[in-house]
């Protein structure tokens, strides 16, 4: 590997460390500090906390075509990434539900172009040289994973300071974005002239209401977790420590989850997922001890860790690869996208109406439909396997 290449990988690296480190410090302990600090109720953080998701269905698609027009991924990389930032200040310097609903929307609309920019300029790169992906991405859940612990025990003092602190770190990252490679980024430009094509693949349907169901809890947890952890007795760096725990699990589990789809099969792995985060959610709707919480956050390694990598290889699998790049795009805007928003909305109103534990309680159940569902995908796709290899004889 030259030295330029590897000046290239490193920048990359520090990028998405600087970026997950920002997103890590902020979002787990944002539900915590509106209720806290802010005083406002389960509705009005569910509100917020769900603008993120919505904005990401309708701005992700879009600011990969801009990108593409512009020919200048990384100039648009960076400029998002330093008025994201720059925008959670607002937080600070307002103190109404509404004007921090406005907030909220502006970060989202900005920081929806984050990700899929630098990951398309990533993947390229990545591929050209002939570099893990993985290795370069692997330090965004590193950055997340700390960010949360040491912004957990730094928030103790004082609680705002998450807010500057995702400033800081994006703008770090708004300038390292000028560095990464000129890659130009492959934004979704033919989204909507596969979309009639892939919406008659009954498989990507169903696949799709799977990781609405059990993916979308995942991600809504990053929203109530912390305020699970405090309900239980935690502090905010208890919710660190959790938090620390949980994602770094997910590295071991995506490393190894290629051995485990090669021997079990995607759907197997994808349904053994569901099964763990079922398990997880109705055992913290049980009340456990906080000490049962810190040792079970490894849980998180098998749902998402696992998850993640057999989704994205089943809805390959399933479509032509001229519909891949659009199947891919629908399946993280709606299954990712508007499940993540389902859940942490509808979970402020139950937060609301009934306790924090009984929005574990409402993941269970969208969980469990989830695993039905995967289960019988199984077995649909087993009987098909039977009949062509009957035929076949």
């Amino acid at each position: 590997m030259g030295k330029e290449v590897k000046k290239n990988i490193k920048t990359l690296q520090f990028f998405y460390l600087l970026v997950f480190f920002a997103m890590g410090g902020l979002y787990p302990l944002l539900s915590v500090y509106l209720s806290e600090v802010e005083g406002l109720n389960g509705y009005q953080i569910g509100m917020i906390m769900s603008v993120g998701p919505i904005m990401m269905i309708f701005f992700q698609p879009l600011w990969g075509i801009f990108s593409d027009a512009s020919n200048s991924p990384t100039k648009v990389l960076s400029a998002t990434t330093l008025i994201a930032g720059a925008s959670a200040i607002g937080y600070i310097v307002f103190d109404q539900y509404y004007l921090f609903l406005a907030v909220a929307i502006m970060v989202a609309i900005f920081q929806s172009a984050i990700i899929p920019i630098s990951d398309s300029i990533s993947l390229k790169y990545s591929t050209k040289v002939k570099y893990n992906y993985g290795n370069i991405r692997l330090f965004g859940s590193l950055g997340f994973g700390v960010a949360v612990f040491v912004m957990g025990r730094v928030s103790e003092n004082n609680p705002s300071f998450i807010f500057y602190a995702f400033f800081i770190f994006l703008a770090g990252a708004s300038l390292l974005a000028i560095k990464l490679p000129k890659e130009k980024a492959s934004g979704p430009k033919k989204l909507l002239s596969g979309v009639k094509e892939i919406i008659t693949l009954k498989k990507f349907l169903f696949f799709l209401a799977i990781t609405l169901l059990i993916f979308g809890p995942n991600l809504a947890n990053n929203t109530y977790f912390g305020l699970f952890v405090e309900d239980n007795g935690g502090t905010y760096t208890g919710i660190g420590i959790a938090f620390l725990v949980a994602v770094l699990s997910e590295i071991p589990f995506m490393r190894f989850a290629s051995s485990w789809i090669h021997r079990l099969g995607l759907l197997q792995v994808s349904a053994i997922a569901g099964i763990v985060s079922l398990a997880r959610w109705l055992f913290y709707f049980t009340e456990p001890s906080i000490t049962l919480v810190y040792a079970t956050a490894i849980l998180q390694g098998f749902s998402i860790g696992l998850f993640i990598p057999a989704g994205l290889q089943y809805i390959r699998d399933i479509t032509t690869p001229h519909l891949v790049a659009t199947a891919i795009t629908l399946y993280s805007a709606i299954g990712n996208g508007l499940g993540n928003w389902f859940c942490t909305f509808v979970g402020g109103i139950i937060y609301e109406e009934f306790s924090i534990f009984s929005v574990y309680l409402f993941f269970a159940i969208l969980s469990a439909i989830g695993v039905t569902l995967n289960l019988l995908l199984i077995k649909e796709e087993k009987s098909k396997a039977s009949l062509e290899h009957a035929h076949a004889r």
